[in-house]
């Protein structure tokens, strides 16, 4: 009995090490698989946030095109089910449409006016992207304007130039966002045309239309600033005299930096912001639980951004500096009259941020809240109330 019962004990104690052995391997290889895993995640969303994209996928269902009746219907989405003028992009960008009010709407569709096809063959496209540029260029104004380059400190840089109606020394330098171009900067001419002001609609570097920077990365606003500087430069040297900088999301980011650290920042008497980045950290903590990412995952992927170690798996030439785009931080920093326009239901860029610095500085920020209106498509939902608002403020300075 003993010797069955310690023989007994003797077979369990090797059979329980071997388990504990064998476990502890496969629990070390699964410990192992799962940080190599963690450590793809970080470095994949790390790098997609300073890699501009080399294109766009088609993301929006088109569900039956009427050019005949003139509609349009679409799965509904946030983006889609919101009233106001869009764009749409189809076939891969080589088709472009333009959409009015919504008319009827059921659980998951959305049957819109259908305003006009650009180009493209729209009755064929069943995929396409969702756009709040709704003008494609400043000839649709019928105003004049020109083809300018912009000398920046990484080589020539492509950009619009809309006149006055007279002459006038005022002018606004307009910063479009992250993975678009200058077309989303359109929808604002008019309004500083109509206070008497030449639009410079500017490019920067690695947007796809100016020069590469080294590393080809972008800098969120670190970098950046330095090719709206030479923008200031170039306004400057055709007459401008007192500078609006108006900047769409990480153009926001853009412009404040430049109104911060450029020497040219004497010309500027104020800033206005479209749904725009102040706050990095929460952007890319928003933007990472979107994809279904944990909190620690979202921390690592900035610390990789932000430190000399992250280089490798960011491509950056540099670290960015994210407390210095910080803007709700250095708040006490801003000088300048703003103007900042965000709608709660962003989606990409959340309005804490805004909220933020509009409360830190209430006495030289004036804050529109809008609702419903979605990322940088204030004016496509409610152009009424976008440019009231630009008018109003720009009769205040």
């Amino acid at each position: 009995m003993d010797a069955h019962g310690t023989g007994g004990n003797v077979r369990g104690g090797r059979a329980l090490r071997r388990w504990l052995i064998g476990g502890g391997i496969a629990l070390g290889a699964t410990v192992l698989t799962v940080g190599a895993a963690l450590a793809t995640v970080v470095a994949v969303f790390a790098r997609t946030v300073v890699t501009p994209p080399r294109g766009r996928k088609d993301e929006q269902r088109i569900l039956d095109a009427n050019l005949a009746d003139a509609t349009i219907v679409l799965a509904a989405d946030n983006d889609t089910v919101v009233d106001g003028r869009y764009g749409l992009w189809f076939s891969a960008d080589q088709g472009h449409a333009r959409v009015g009010e919504v008319l009827r709407r059921s659980e998951s569709t959305v049957t819109r006016r259908l305003l006009g096809v650009d180009f493209g063959q729209l009755a064929l496209a069943s995929e396409g992207r969702w756009s709040g540029w709704f003008y494609l260029g400043p000839w649709e104004f019928e105003l004049p304007y020109e083809n300018v380059t912009v000398p920046t400190p990484v080589g020539p840089a492509p950009a619009w130039w809309v006149p006055a109606a007279g002459p006038s020394t005022r002018w606004v330098v307009q910063v479009h966002g992250r993975a678009v171009r200058r077309q989303e900067c359109l929808r604002a001419i008019p309004v500083f045309h109509e206070a008497g002001m030449h639009s410079l609609i500017v490019s920067y570097r690695n947007d796809g239309e100016a020069p590469e920077s080294r590393d080809g990365r972008y800098g969120l606003g670190d970098t950046e600033w330095q090719d709206v500087a030479a923008a200031l430069r170039f306004a400057r040297e055709h007459g401008a005299r007192d500078i609006v900088l108006m900047g769409w999301s990480m153009g926001g980011a853009i412009a404040m930096q430049t109104a911060l650290r450029a020497e040219e920042r004497d010309l500027l008497r104020g800033i206005v912001l479209e749904s725009p980045a102040v706050d990095w950290h929460d952007i890319l903590h928003f933007q990472g639980a979107g994809y279904g990412l944990p909190r620690a995952v979202n921390s690592a992927a900035i610390q990789a951004i932000s430190s000399p170690w992250g280089r490798a798996v960011t491509g950056l030439e540099r670290p960015i500096d994210f407390e210095r785009l910080d803007m709700a931080v250095r708040s006490a920093e801003l000088t300048l009259p703003i103007l900042l326009m965000h709608s709660v239901d962003d989606g990409f860029v959340p309005i804490a941020g805004s909220r933020e610095l509009a409360a830190a500085r209430p006495d030289i920020v004036t804050f529109e809240e809008f609702a419903r209106a979605r990322h940088t498509k204030l004016w496509n939902y409610d152009p009424e109330r976008w440019n009231g608002a630009i008018r109003s403020w720009l009769a205040g300075l």
